[in-house]
């Protein structure tokens, strides 16, 4: 941190800053009162109003235009004038010798020629100091460093600059006219004070009866008289007086000087010989007029001189203008003129000064205005004050007539217009159009309106602008309010300090004063405050802000300024205890010769006169004083009688205006007497300066009273009658207040003497105040009495409050007790209080007991702490009490948790120990915290141990942790990872006893339970010795399962590999259903019964229950049966619901489970049938296999030989498993129906399947039944000795057997084809025959197939359109394309297909792919749209050639006309 300057501006310390609330807001001068006795101390203080007081601006803005005053900073400054003012001195004295003026540098800093010469001059002069080599103590002296030689150059700079001036001062003649030149010195420009002094009148509109305006009319006539009496120039200042030097005498060559006229200003200023005769200039020295060349002329007088002549000779004729001896001697004997502020040149408004004044700041800090720090601008001015090489100009609008322009404040009948919302403001106190007149305020009975005493005066500021030290008019009251703006900087002395600071200030300037004695009073001179405080002089300061008061207190001197533009307003006003300064500031003025405002005369017998309605303390303050008056007017009155003066005259003084009877003395203004001279008529003078009138004898003058002597002791006597009321209520309280002991008044009393004064309108003054404190102490010690007797309170600790504020300790109590004994008036609560706080004693007593104890329980504690609470007194055993209970209730709960080891946990321990840790210490909770706090660790360490061994890996052996188990064993809580660690082992155990189990069994294992160790195995953190061999085992096991998998399961199949290895025990119609594996209503419980398999899971679980592979062998078998037996009835329903005689319409067929219609496929297993479009047929139209529908195909039925291999993998492995088992049954039956299908083969005579395999099928586009048709196939061959029923039977079940194998066999095959040959020509001779028996059955069949088919497909192709038609209208496209391929395939097929059930939509007579339509279009492309007759014909048509677009062909139907014409008849 950057230590401060010695120069640097230190702030004094801050004055009181108050904040009333609104009750006290609302009574300005009561409130004022209330804190005079603090704010007096400092002088000023600052007031900040209640938040939400906010009165409106009501200054007319447009109209408000001011001429500010203008002021050079650094000439405000005392002992910064005093320097400018010497050095204005010698600028001029080296100005007339023709030369100017540089001030010199020492050692980088302007040289203080000021204080050089005086710290010279205070040694004795140049010549002692030469003399006694004094020069480097005044370098040191001077602040310079010691060292250097810079005595010696102050020593040339004094001889050079100041010594010529000195000999001048002092009479002699000039040694060195001229001023040498140096070049590194800086010129100084003169600041020419006094030219710059003029008279300006204040506007007369403002107010006629203005105090200071009155107040320099007069002090200018003075002055302008005093100037013609003298005849020197007009040079002179408002408000300022000047005094005359005597002139210096100046010889030269033994001349007498003579008297010379004031030179012509127009005159030449070069010294050039006129070419005019010689014998008109003649030098006066020699009085010869030779040597032209050489003869000087003065520009001043016009007088002659050789410059060999002159003392001593010059070389050279000067540059410059040049004065003679005389000249010189009567310019620089000029008195100076007094100090003043000038006026601006230019009018402002207030908008215009605004401008100006935030330009000039923020040009000046180079920052916005709002963000220079007050610090800042408070360093920056002292500065500036106080240095002679900137000259910084502000101006600063003061003084501004409210009258004229309007207050800020709101006034009654003003032109501005305000808000109900703010009409408080035109009544309230602190509206300071109000405030002086006020029935408080003494100004209330000065007639006359003072301008910026009773109606206040407006000031608009910007930065720096500054008002100087001053105190108030009739050391007055002063208060400013700062409507708006920057803040404004005070800086105040206390009333009892004003002589000291006027002391200083007259020590540090004395040249100032004696220009002008009054200076102080002129609000021109201000001095740096550390100045002062550095002298003794108390100072204070403050910011003001916006919205804030600044109140000053009599004879309080104050200065301060602006810290940029704002607008401020203030008024005065005086009170009560301001009367006795207000007679004794009147005498101060008369020794001044200093005008008052008012004459505080007439104002007391103002007063006097309407003593009825005075204030009683106001009413006792006039009677003093105009006892004061009445004395000292009849000692003055006796006075003038014994010097002569006989005539006496009555005089109306009240009705003169101020000027008019003011003394010409000491400009006091005269009202109960004043002398007069017939000689000088309107001159007069006081009853104190009777010989200062005239010169006339006294017996001449007259004495004018306004009162006799006579008159005025009735007017005293009726103010002192007022005021004895008064003073008897007064003695009554006084009498009251120091009653003792028994003569105690009661508190009813109190109240009634109040009561009285409210009645009385007695002043609030300080007994009053004491009356009403002492009753309000007591009406408090009385309420908390009774409310501690009533045991009025809260219950703090039951419900966990605390101390409540109302609440007293012991020793409050006591004192509470001794002090209801010392009230001024008695109170019945006293002894009972007394006995309370015996009772509270005893409390205590007992309760130190307890806490003695260490063996006290919880109850005891408990019962003591309910006692106290009757008690509404802060007691210091609770505290402790409490804790006691505390720590009694944690000990219970520790030895309750330890002996309950299933919940001490780790969480309960650390709860307790928190809860511990809370507690106060006391050696009973420390050695339980000890003792929980090991067991906690133990605890800790043994579940982190416990928990890592149980995480490791690889796991540990179960001998390790059986180690570890043992250890933990006897550790006194609940710990999870032990607990753990102990079950771990356990089941280890068990698993390794059933691992040894399994192993010594002889049995095949069953996978189920070999997975189901394995897993549990996994879980145990332990190691365990067999599962690594059990895991690998059932890693081979699921390996295998993959592989049977991948070689039966078709791609994206639904079934599991069980299903599709086990016989089929869920055979229906439609889609099978699949169920749980794990059935929820298997009894487990059942005895040795039948198992019921209608499920796979409960295939499932009878192949795990089984023992060995031949029970599981038989239970397949079982199975089996269930599936031939299931598929028979099955094969029957389908075949018997295709019958002809059957309703095709109520037909429920194929997946989608809806009439048969188009082009159908039967299935060779179930004997259902499908649509070619909802299942998926054969690519290859000459296909040697069988069709199976999506339910009876359920796997990719592999070869044998792959099959097989599976088998042996799985025989290697040794464990059984459900699939095993299964596959194991399927291999054994497919070997079984392989002998059975080669048995049957040659047992019946059948061709060799080899060799009707080797000729293939006739092509056929549909798959016609195979199974059923033996009979036409037996029919074909002769020679057969079979039976032709039986052979049928024992054919179906075994195609059917061998159909629902999942192993592909070649006999199938070979079965299948042999079949399928045999059928085609039986069913050719089976057409043949039907036609010729019975033509119109077949016809009937046929036409009833066609018609349902055309119906189901009508809506088929219906129900593919609508969500087609939400698509794009590509898909519909596609779609009527598909449409038209499916029609074409159809009609080939029909044309080729020989067998009946092949199709049941196609007729009888194959069609052309020809239109039937008359005048056939003919379409080509591959995009050819058709539509199909619903009529008899059932022809098929382009859509183009009939007229039928595609959407009518899709959603309605279509009749040719052919079959419309057939249809009518």
């Amino acid at each position: 941190m950057t230590q401060p300057r010695p120069d640097e501006f230190k702030p004094p310390p801050e004055c009181p800053v108050f904040e009333p609330s609104w009750e006290e807001f609302a009574d300005p001068f009561a409130f004022i009162n209330k804190i005079r006795p603090i704010a007096e101390k400092t002088g000023i203080c600052k007031v900040r109003p209640p938040p939400g007081w906010q009165p409106p601006f009501a200054c007319n803005v447009d109209r408000l235009h001011f001429t500010p005053r203008i002021q050079r900073l650094n000439e405000l400054e005392a002992q910064t004038r005093v320097k400018l003012n010497f050095l204005d001195k010698i600028a001029k004295f080296w100005e007339l010798q023709g030369c100017s003026l540089k001030i010199p540098h020492v050692e980088r800093k302007i040289l203080d020629l000021y204080q050089l010469n005086k710290n010279v001059a205070d040694e004795g002069g140049f010549d002692i100091v030469c003399r006694d080599r004094r020069w480097t103590a005044i370098a040191l002296k001077m602040g310079f460093a010691p060292g250097k030689a810079v005595g010696s150059h102050l020593r040339s700079h004094y001889e050079r600059i100041l010594y010529p001036y000195n000999l001048f001062q002092s009479g002699a003649n000039l040694l060195k006219p001229t001023l040498p030149l140096d070049t590194s010195d800086k010129e100084y420009k003169p600041h020419d004070l006094a030219e710059r002094q003029q008279f300006v009148q204040p506007a007369e509109s403002c107010c006629n009866s203005a105090r200071r305006a009155k107040r320099m009319r007069a002090e200018v006539d003075a002055l302008v008289e005093q100037i013609k009496s003298s005849g020197v120039p007009h040079y002179a200042h408002h408000k300022s007086f000047f005094f005359a030097e005597k002139e210096i005498p100046i010889l030269v060559k033994q001349e007498p000087i003579e008297p010379v006229s004031e030179a012509d200003e127009n005159k030449s200023r070069y010294k050039k010989k006129p070419s005019l005769d010689v014998d008109l200039y003649i030098c006066l020295v020699c009085g010869s007029g030779s040597d032209e060349d050489r003869l000087l002329l003065c520009d001043g007088c016009d007088d002659s001189y050789h410059t060999f002549c002159l003392i001593p000779p010059l070389n050279d004729v000067p540059k410059g203008d040049w004065r003679c001896p005389k000249c010189l001697a009567q310019e620089c004997s000029k008195p100076q003129e007094a100090f003043g502020f000038e006026q601006a040149y230019r009018d402002y408004s207030l908008r215009a000064f605004g401008e100006m004044a935030d330009s000039f700041k923020s040009d000046y800090f180079n920052m916005p205005v709002h963000m220079v720090p007050t610090e800042l601008v408070e360093k920056e001015f002292w500065r500036l004050v106080s240095t002679i090489e900137e000259d910084v100009t502000v101006e600063y609008g003061a003084d501004i007539a409210s009258k004229e322009f309007g207050s800020g404040f709101p006034i009654r009948n003003g032109r501005f217009k305000v808000s109900e919302k703010d009409e408080m403001y035109l009544k309230c106190g602190w509206n300071l159009n109000n405030m002086a007149m006020m029935d408080p305020s003494v100004l209330t009975h000065v007639t006359a309106d003072i301008c910026g005493m009773t109606l206040p005066w407006l000031y608009v500021g910007m930065c720096f602008s500054s008002f100087c030290w001053h105190i108030e008019d009739h050391w007055s009251y002063s208060i400013n309010y700062l409507h708006w703006g920057e803040p404004k900087t005070w800086y105040g002395a206390p009333g009892f300090a004003a002589e000291q600071l006027e002391a200083v200030m007259k020590k540090l300037a004395p040249e100032l004063f004696q220009i002008q004695p009054d200076l102080l009073h002129q609000l021109v001179t201000i001095m740096n405050p550390n100045t002062l405080m550095s002298h003794g002089v108390p100072i204070y300061r403050t910011n003001q802000c916006a919205g804030e008061f600044v109140i000053t207190f009599p004879r309080a001197y104050h200065s301060g300024f602006n810290q940029g533009f704002n607008f401020a307003e203030a008024v005065n006003f005086c009170t009560v205890d301001w009367m006795a300064l207000g007679r004794q500031c009147v005498d101060h003025y008369r020794l001044l010769h200093r005008y008052c405002v008012f004459s505080h005369d007439e104002m007391i017998c103002q007063m006097a006169s309407k003593a009825n309605s005075l204030d009683v303390v106001l009413a006792s303050a006039v009677q003093k004083d105009m006892k004061d008056m009445i004395r000292e007017e009849q000692d003055l009155r006796d006075k003038v009688r014994k010097m002569g003066v006989k005539h006496c005259e009555q005089a109306e003084y009240n009705l003169l205006q101020d000027d008019e009877r003011q003394c010409a003395k000491c400009r006091t203004t005269c009202y109960l007497s004043a002398i007069t001279c017939p000689c000088s008529p309107g001159r007069l003078v006081c009853l104190h300066h009777i010989q200062d009138l005239c010169s006339c004898p006294l017996t001449n003058y007259t004495l004018n009273y306004r009162f006799t002597l006579d008159d005025l002791y009735p007017m005293m006597n009726a103010v002192k009658q007022r005021a004895e009321f008064y003073d008897e209520w007064a003695s009554h309280v006084t009498e009251t207040l120091e009653a003792k002991l028994d003569k105690k008044k009661s508190l009813s009393v109190f109240r009634s003497l109040i009561n009285k004064s409210e009645l009385k309108m007695f002043p609030d003054n300080d007994l009053l105040r004491q009356l009403r404190l002492v009753t309000q102490d007591a009406e408090k010690c009385s309420s908390v009495a009774q409310q501690l007797l009533n045991g009025k309170r809260q219950t703090r600790y039951r419900c966990g409050g605390g101390k409540t504020q109302s609440q007293l300790t012991v020793e409050e109590l006591r004192s509470f007790v001794r002090q209801l004994y010392n009230l001024p008036c008695s109170l019945p609560q006293a002894p009972k209080l007394k006995e309370l706080l015996n009772c509270i004693e005893d409390f205590q007593t007992h309760s130190e007991k307890l806490l003695a104890d260490e063996t006290t329980g919880t109850a005891d504690i408990q019962s003591l702490l309910d006692v106290s609470f009757d008690f509404d007194v802060e007691l210091p055993e609770l505290p402790l009490l409490r804790e006691r209970l505390a720590q009694a209730r944690w000990l219970e709960g520790v030895q309750q948790a330890s002996t309950q080891h299933s919940t001490l946990t780790l969480e309960t321990m650390r709860r307790l120990i928190d809860q511990g840790v809370g507690l106060t210490p006391h050696p009973s909770v420390e050695k339980a915290m000890a003792r929980l706090q090991e067991l906690l660790t133990v605890s800790e360490h043994w579940e982190d141990k416990t928990s890592s061994l149980l995480k490791a890996r690889p796991p540990l052996s179960i001998e390790a942790l059986s180690e570890t188990a043992e250890k933990v064993a006897g550790i006194p809580a609940y710990l999870p990872n032990c607990l753990m660690l102990k079950d771990s082992i356990s089941r280890a155990r068990e698993w390794l006893q059933e691992a040894e189990a399994l192993q010594d069994e002889d049995s095949i294992p069953l996978f189920c339970n070999l997975s189901d160790m394995v897993i549990r195995g996994q879980d145990i953190p332990v190691q365990l010795g067999p599962l690594k061999q059990l895991e690998s085992l059932v890693a081979e096991v699921q390996t295998w399962k993959e592989c049977a998998a991948k070689t039966f399961l078709m791609k994206n199949s639904h079934f599991t590999l069980l299903e599709v290895l086990c016989p089929r025990c869920e055979v229906e119609a439609g889609s099978p259903k699949r169920k749980s594996k794990k059935a929820k209503d298997i009894t487990q419980h059942s005895k040795k019964k039948m198992v019921k398999l209608d499920c796979l899971s409960d295939v499932e679980k009878a192949l795990s229950e089984t023992k060995d592979s031949a029970s599981a062998l038989a239970t397949l078998g079982e199975v089996r049966l269930q599936e031939m037996g299931a598929l028979s009835s099955l094969r029957a329903a389908n075949e018997s619901k295709l019958l002809p005689t059957a309703d095709c319409m109520g037909l429920k067929v194929c997946v989608c489970q809806n009439p048969p219609m188009g082009a159908m496929l039967q299935c060779e297993l179930c004997r259902d049938a499908f649509h070619s479009v909802c299942v998926r047929a054969s690519s290859d139209s000459r296909s040697a296999q069988a069709w199976l529908c999506p339910h009876c195909r359920r796997s990719e039925k592999p070869s044998l030989d792959k099959v097989l291999p599976l088998l042996a993998s799985l025989q290697r492995i040794q464990v059984r498993l459900p699939e095993g088992d299964a596959l194991h049954y399927l291999v054994e039956r497919t070997v079984s129906w392989q002998q059975r299908a080669r048995q049957v083969s040659s047992s019946c005579g059948l061709p060799d399947l080899e060799e009707s395999f080797a000729t293939p099928p006739s092509p056929d586009g549909k798959v016609t039944s195979t199974v059923g048709c033996t009979h036409d196939l037996l029919h074909e061959q002769p020679g057969v000795c079979c039976a032709a029923a039986d052979l049928s039977v024992e054919l179906e079940e075994l195609m059917v057997e061998g159909l629902l194998l999942q192993v592909s066999l070649p006999e199938i095959t070979q079965l299948y084809h042999v079949l399928l040959n045999g059928l085609r020509t039986h069913h050719t001779n089976e057409r043949t025959s039907l036609q010729d028996d019975d033509p119109s059955d077949c016809d009937k069949l046929k036409q009833l197939l066609n018609g349902a088919e055309k119906k189901a497909k009508r809506r088929l192709e219906r129900e593919a359109v609508e969500p087609e038609r939400r698509d794009k209208a590509k898909k519909l496209q596609n779609k009527r394309q598909k449409m038209n391929k499916e029609k074409n395939l159809e009609r080939k097929a029909a044309s080729t297909t020989s067998s009946p059930h092949s199709d049941f939509s196609q007729s009888d007579d194959s069609e052309e792919e020809m239109c039937p339509a008359e005048g056939c279009q003919q379409p080509e492309g591959d995009e050819v749209d058709w539509v199909q007759c619903d009529g008899s014909c059932n022809q098929w048509f382009h859509q183009v050639c009939v007229g039928v677009t595609a959407e009518l062909a899709e959603n309605e139907d279509y009749v040719c006309d052919n079959c419309t014409i057939s249809d009518g008849r």
